[in-house]
């Protein structure tokens, strides 16, 4: 699903008017109308509960004015509060207004601080806030009567509801206060449970620093036509989701053997490090691969082999510090190894060894197989990244953390990190590599340009070892799928990694969970992304 900056979200609303016919009041009763379905799915019981909705005079105050005539025709009773004089409300939004007064609905109006000072009290108690004050044509922090609001919003989110839960906050579009585009406003901004945001994902909601107060992103169409977005060239940036997903064969054939669904190599692993070669073996198998070797030192071999029966290993001259040696590349010892194989992923484990960094140089810029680059087969271009562009590799996905890619970039990973997206996105035209970069909103860039960014995942995964499984994701997927349409196979890793991180998290919780408890919820994983697959085709 493309993801939109404000501009690119004005211009689709003017597109679907102009060329589609639908009017722009439409647009806006569909806006509305998708969010109170939303509402009356996720809250059961909701005629029950006290609602209230905080509306701004722009088009996202008119959207808030559709939920609460919808809801209160469906037998609710929202309260409304309106921060602006009546007459001020113009266009779409100011006809909202009227429906709303015409069919008896209460209003509050609050124009100042003081008059908010009294009113504030309607929050005690709140089931549900619907956050309608500000939408994507924020500019600049939200200060004043507005920005005492919000503050006042996550107050009463974090208290409790009129029923002993937490009062939940429901963000209409975009938590009011996030700037829509990439920069941070500095100012308050509304903490979100969800946010139902409209016709796509805005850009701010996936790689601001702020991005976390959206709580749940959740897109909901109000009748642009799909083509529209997809169509244009232009729009670059991704969400990750399963719908990206449906031009690749997920579905086997019933005639399908072993031999179809590629054999993926791991280079991995060191004396100390041996967890890490068999984790991404583990999920390297979870994910599909038909054949999965694992090439480690052979002072390791007996241990990682343990790890796993289906997985099959090979052994690498050793170091005296039990590491890769460089004489593995004599009399064609590693050509061997290699050979026949779908895929090589070089990494996990391998260690910072002087002759294993040579090593992983060597074997990167020789082979003619994809090449997936992990750890410390980053670690082993610190200082010398243009060196990543001496190979033979059809193609290469370097998949580091913003510790590693700082170290590649000869900067730190503060400055990685306040430009996620442009770092990610410069490195791949700079190597001509596809970059994952690792952390919260996963950030996938292609050496055209492109970028995919993923929310599935949770703090839970920042746990030793979890990285090690996304390589063997990554190669698993590769092995099968090969790398036509790459982007799209290595978005499915990110994805379907971040989703067992997920279900991993839901069955023993976010501390305690542990890089084997993602490998276990792989199937689950890919399971569910196979039946939307399934219903999309």
């Amino acid at each position: 699903m493309k993801v939109l900056t404000a501009a690119q979200m004005r211009e689709a609303d003017r597109l679907t008017t102009t060329r589609y016919g639908i009017p722009s009041l439409q647009l806006m009763e569909n806006a509305g109308a998708a969010i109170a379905e939303f509402l009356r799915e996720r809250y059961a019981g909701l005629m029950r509960r006290k609602i209230v909705v905080l509306c701004g005079k722009g088009n996202n105050g008119g959207d808030g004015l559709v939920i609460a005539r919808l809801l209160k025709e469906s037998e609710c009773s929202p309260e409304v509060i309106l921060f602006s004089n009546p007459g001020a409300v113009e266009g779409d939004a100011g006809v909202n207004l009227k429906r709303w007064q015409q069919g008896l609905g209460e209003l509050r109006v609050v124009t100042s601080n003081a008059e908010w000072e009294s009113a504030r009290t309607v929050l005690d108690g709140a089931d549900l806030i619907v956050d309608a004050l500000l939408g994507t044509g924020l500019r600049g922090p939200v200060e004043g009567l507005l920005g005492t609001v919000i503050s006042d919003v996550n107050a009463a989110r974090a208290s409790s509801g009129g029923k002993g839960a937490r009062t939940s906050v429901v963000a209409v579009d975009i938590p009011s206060g996030l700037a829509s585009d990439a920069q941070d406003n500095e100012g308050p901004v509304v903490t979100a449970d969800f946010t139902v945001t409209l016709t796509a994902p805005k850009l701010g909601q996936l790689v601001s620093p702020r991005a976390s107060n959206c709580g749940v992103l959740v897109v909901r169409s109000i009748g642009t036509p799909p083509e529209l977005l997809e169509s244009d060239p232009h729009l670059k940036l991704h969400w990750l989701e399963p719908g990206e997903f449906r031009a690749l064969p997920l579905a086997r054939d019933p005639a399908s053997h072993k031999g179809s669904y590629g054999h993926a190599l791991i280079v991995a692993g060191s004396l100390g490090k041996s967890g890490a070669a068999v984790l991404a073996a583990r999920g390297a198998l979870r994910s599909g691969a038909g054949l999965v070797t694992v090439a480690t030192p052979l002072d390791v071999l007996p241990v990682v082999a343990a790890g796993m029966p289906e997985m099959m290993t090979a052994p690498l001259v050793a170091t005296e510090a039990g590491a890769a040696s460089l004489r593995n590349l004599d009399y064609d010892h590693f050509s061997k190894i290699i050979r026949d194989k779908s895929v090589v992923a070089i990494g996990p484990g391998l260690s910072m060894e002087t002759e294993t960094q040579q090593f992983i140089r060597a074997v990167v810029a020789e082979t003619d197989l994809p090449v997936i680059l992990d750890a410390d087969g980053l670690n082993a271009y610190a200082g010398m990244a243009d060196h990543l562009n001496q190979r033979r590799a059809p193609a290469m996905a370097l998949t580091p953390h913003p510790g590693e890619m700082a170290r590649l970039l000869g900067v730190t990973a503060k400055d990685v990190q306040a430009r996620r997206l442009d770092v990610a996105l410069e490195a791949a035209v700079r190597w001509q590599a596809y970059v994952i970069l690792k952390g919260f909103h996963t950030i996938l860039a292609t050496p055209s340009g492109h970028a995919y960014i993923n929310t599935t995942g949770n703090p839970g995964m920042a746990t030793g070892g979890t990285g090690d499984v996304l390589t063997g994701i990554l190669a698993s997927l590769t092995a099968q799928f090969g790398i036509e349409n790459w982007a799209r196979v290595l978005g499915l890793g990110v994805y379907l990694h971040g989703l067992a991180g997920d279900i991993a998290a839901s069955r023993v919780g976010q501390a305690p969970l542990i890089a084997t408890d993602l490998i276990e919820a792989i199937p689950e994983a890919y399971s569910r992304v196979l039946a939307e697959w399934e219903h999309g085709r």
